[in-house]
């Protein structure tokens, strides 16, 4: 089961409270933007199709053994990594292609500023955890890549079996989420009335109608 909980709020700004599904391991620090996006895919003119290319060389290295390939992992939605991850250049196809790929949350044991900020603005949560508690979330999703997850944004929590572990994400990031802030797009629409009405007032608008 993939569901992320997602509240519309006047009908436009959208909650982040909770994601759950399976979870996805990819072991290892200092996983690049690069090495997420490779750079030759950049010269895409929309973000369509990223989500087949996302790890691409990493894929075809490993021949089929990416955690991304393994038919086991298929359909996951919750990427859980280790230290430093998206560091590199500040592409926003990374997050993108993961996003496109199927990935709704991240869980490692820290990120790349660039790169968190550029997921909070696509309603991607980024938790981090200890050391410890990455390693036992990996090892149980390893051994039983059926195993369910959910990562609340409340309680600070992921839930995996009959276990879970505290995460921590910056207050000022997770109010985005909940109260639905982080949707730049869902504000304006939210606010569209107080928009047409500023809009009515400039007289500069008015003389583009009359031309």
């Amino acid at each position: 089961m993939i569901d992320t909980e997602i509240r519309s709020i006047q009908g436009a700004m959208q909650q982040v409270n909770r994601v759950q599904g399976r979870g996805i391991v990819l072991r290892g620090n200092d996983i690049d933007t690069d090495r997420i996006i490779p750079a030759r895919f950049l010269r895409c003119v929309t973000f369509d199709g990223l989500g087949a290319q996302v790890f691409a060389d990493d894929r075809l290295q490993a021949q089929g053994q990416h955690p991304f390939d393994q038919p086991q992992f298929q359909g996951a939605n919750i990427l859980v990594t280790n230290a430093n991850f998206g560091c590199g250049s500040s592409r926003e196809h990374a997050p993108q292609a993961l996003l496109k790929w199927g990935i709704q949350a991240v869980v490692g044991e820290s990120f790349a500023e660039i790169f968190l900020g550029n997921c909070v603005s696509l309603g991607v949560p980024c938790v981090t955890a200890t050391a410890g508690a990455i390693s036992q979330l990996q090892t149980a999703i390893e051994t039983d890549p059926n195993l369910a997850l959910a990562l609340d944004l409340e309680a600070m929590l992921v839930t995996f079996g009959q276990s879970q572990i505290s995460v921590v994400m910056g207050e000022g990031i997770r109010q985005m989420f909940r109260s639905g802030q982080w949707d730049a797009c869902g504000q304006l629409v939210a606010q569209g009335e107080q928009i047409k009405a500023v809009a009515a007032k400039l007289p500069y608008l008015a003389w583009a109608e009359a031309l």
